[in-house]
């Protein structure tokens, strides 16, 4: 079984989320859908944009090219049976759909005809392709709209997969597959599969791995969902916890926080005050008091001390989000924020409803409009400044050296192509840019 999980250029547009990450490696509902392909028995491929490669290659080596095949002679004309868009939320409902179309293209036909499986204009996966994995190898990223094109007038599938195809999306996602995806997290368990801990119940719908610890007198609320503790994380005392939530490995809880309803603490997060709804990738941190909610953070985002966001307008009315290509109606009434990797705010920092802040900026006082990457926003006082980025490679150096990260060379590469690649965000701002 061989399956080949491709990014599109819908990928660009989930920006600034999948700028520093594969898009298959987002978290929605504490789960990559990277780790769900790695629970089914199939040899996975990868192509990603080229940017990201370096970093596939090395911290996911799951998602082959053929170089990395395990197979030392790929036959020319080796077939693929599940092209799928890696773009497909990682469900539980999608996962039981992927494994239901594993079954399937195992039991076809070698002459069966290819079918595809479309969300809304997109291809989310095709079953049984008539091109051979040397084929999509050879289009490569750039190829993929040529072949996805034709894909479109394939037979439809019945089967249906959802897909990601905006940042705000992935709140809702998130919100809607929780508490499915941590049943299916507490089966995985019980079955002991390996892209999940070990887990024993400690008090009602309240779980811990080994390693786990929950201080004195911390709250814990599960009549909505399960509450899940990972291996190594530190819950401190005078804390609420209202599930369901999920709370990583080596993840810590300060003192007197409050965590509830549909909250994913990735690993080696840090995090305090009040979080509500969201997403917090890998090595962010969210140490003290102040409000985090409905609002996805990337990885080694620092907040400081009173960061709040809004989530709610005061009308009460849905959110609209303006995106590079204009606004967007989300038909959301609770959306707070879309913060990209690296990026950092001051103390009590306030951000505005649906704000979009891109990657390896600096934030200070109000954030009333989306802040570009690799800018020191600092509006309230009339001030947008270009971040050069070789200031974002040493940062970027001195935080890894906290948390025993080495930095590597596609790490420093990372920053550079990502400046490069977000220039006309800050084209868009004309004269307010102080270079």
């Amino acid at each position: 079984m061989t399956i080949v999980v491709f990014e599109d250029t819908q990928c660009e547009m989930l920006a600034p989320i999948t700028l520093a990450r594969l898009a298959a490696t987002i978290t929605c509902g504490s789960f990559r859908l990277v780790d769900l392909l790695s629970l089914i028995d199939a040899d996975l491929f990868g192509i990603t944009r080229p940017h990201l490669q370096s970093i596939q290659r090395i911290d996911y080596p799951i998602l082959q090219t053929l170089e990395q095949s395990n197979t030392t002679d790929v036959p020319r004309d080796r077939s693929i049976q599940i092209l799928l868009n890696a773009r497909v939320a990682p469900t539980a409902k999608n996962f039981e759909t992927i494994r239901s179309l594993q079954l399937r293209a195992s039991q076809s036909a070698p002459d069966a005809p290819p079918t595809v499986i479309m969300d809304r204009n997109t291809v989310a996966a095709v079953l049984n392709p008539r091109w051979s994995l040397h084929d999509i190898f050879a289009s490569g990223y750039l190829g993929t709209e040529e072949w996805l094109a034709k894909a479109k007038q394939l037979e439809p599938s019945d089967a249906k997969l959802q897909t990601i195809e905006m940042p705000h999306e992935l709140i809702a996602c998130n919100m809607e597959c929780f508490r499915s995806n941590m049943e299916l997290r507490l089966l995985l368990a019980s079955k002991e599969q390996s892209v999940v801990s070990p887990l024993r119940e400690v008090s009602d719908g309240l779980f811990l791995a080994d390693g786990a610890t929950i201080g004195d007198y911390v709250l814990s609320d599960t009549r909505k969902g399960p509450i899940i503790v990972d291996r190594g994380a530190e819950v401190g005392p005078y804390t609420l916890l209202r599930g369901p939530i999920y709370i990583g490995p080596k993840a810590k809880i300060l003192e007197h926080a409050a965590i509830k309803d549909a909250v994913s603490l990735s690993h080696t997060t840090k995090t305090g005050g009040e979080v509500e709804a969201s997403i917090v990738e890998p090595y962010s941190n969210k140490q003290h008091h102040g409000f985090l909610g409905h609002s996805y953070l990337g990885s080694w985002i620092n907040l400081g001390a009173g960061t709040c966001n809004s989530d709610l307008k005061n009308t009460y009315g849905t959110v609209n989000m303006e995106y590079g290509f204009g606004k967007a109606q989300t038909n959301m009434q609770f959306l707070g924020c879309i913060m990209g990797d690296y990026s950092k705010t001051a103390i009590n920092t306030g951000i505005f409803t649906g704000k979009i802040i891109g990657v390896c900026s600096m934030m200070y006082g109000f954030v009333t409009s989306n802040v570009p990457s690799f800018v020191n926003y600092a509006r309230l006082f009339g001030q947008l400044a270009s971040l050069p980025p070789e200031v974002m490679v040493s940062t970027q150096q001195r935080m890894f050296a906290r948390r025993n990260v080495q930095q590597r060379g596609c790490d420093v590469q990372l920053i550079y192509d990502m400046h490069r690649l977000t220039q006309m965000e800050r084209d868009r701002q004309g004269d307010a840019l102080v270079l």
